[in-house]
């Protein structure tokens, strides 16, 4: 097992990859806090981990308000008894963010209050919990669009995973001597609650997945997989890196027919 003895924290931890992450760390020996808005889904992820004869706990938190963050992670030190390991999931995608022209304010603020302040806020109180711990690993959740761009936009979106990736880049180089790595998880399309709710047609799915190599979304349990190399110690020597993990799309030109 590759997180045996680890204390880890997965936000969005209530549903699609943070529940599957939430899960395999838990398989692979870690004590998880799977912290979510919504305490009846993280719940309900802690009743499944307990199934599977896992060690988890529930606690809720939005990772958009400071303060929540900082009583999440204070709480994740008292419970866990410290901290090896954040994975910080949790993310919006709303669908009014559209075109520069089009997105309205709101939604511009909304999704950087989550996608991005979120991430920044879960580094700014968990680093120094991982550091009283002796170090650890910290995955943040980029996306593919932070590396290329599309003909059907998500400014808000593209502009916070953008951010995710550079900020990781940071934190990384300035926590590399005191044992903590950072990485981003940069997925492309994948089969969740939240990208089912914008891609609802078969139109609006066939639109994205002509263009991808391997012909599918990822299902969320691929994803997780990359999300434990990372914060586990098989990663190692890695620090840094945004992680692609996009069934070849970025790496297309002409896709196969």
């Amino acid at each position: 097992m590759r997180l045996v003895g680890k204390l880890a924290v997965v936000t969005g931890g209530g549903r699609g990859i943070g529940r599957e992450a939430a899960r395999l760390f838990s398989r692979e020996g870690a004590h998880v806090a799977v912290a979510d808005i919504d305490l009846d889904s993280a719940t309900a992820t802690v009743d499944l981990i307990r199934s599977e004869a896992g060690s988890a706990e529930a606690v809720q938190v939005d990772v958009a308000v400071a303060s929540s963050v900082e009583a999440m992670v204070r709480w994740a030190e008292e419970t866990l008894g410290g901290l090896n390991v954040m994975f910080n999931n949790a993310g919006i995608m709303l669908p009014d963010d559209l075109g520069a022209e089009d997105t309205s304010l709101d939604v511009w603020h909304r999704t950087i209050a989550v996608n991005l302040t979120g991430v920044f806020l879960c580094c700014k109180y968990g680093l120094p919990a991982m550091l009283r711990t002796g170090g650890g690993a910290i995955v943040n959740m980029g996306s593919m669009v932070a590396h290329i761009g599309s003909a059907v936009p998500q400014i808000s979106y593209v502009a916070t995973k953008g951010g995710v990736v550079a900020m990781t880049r940071e934190i990384a180089i300035q926590y590399a001597r005191r044992n903590i790595r950072a990485n981003a998880l940069c997925p492309g399309p994948v089969r969740t609650e939240l990208i089912s709710s914008l891609v609802a047609t078969p139109a609006q799915h066939e639109r994205r997945r002509v263009h991808l190599p391997l012909g599918r979304f990822a299902d969320p349990a691929e994803i997780a997989q990359v999300a434990l190399f990372l914060a586990s110690d098989e990663s190692s020597y890695v620090t840094g890196m945004s992680y692609l993990v996009d069934g070849g799309i970025s790496a297309a030109y002409v896709t196969p027919e």
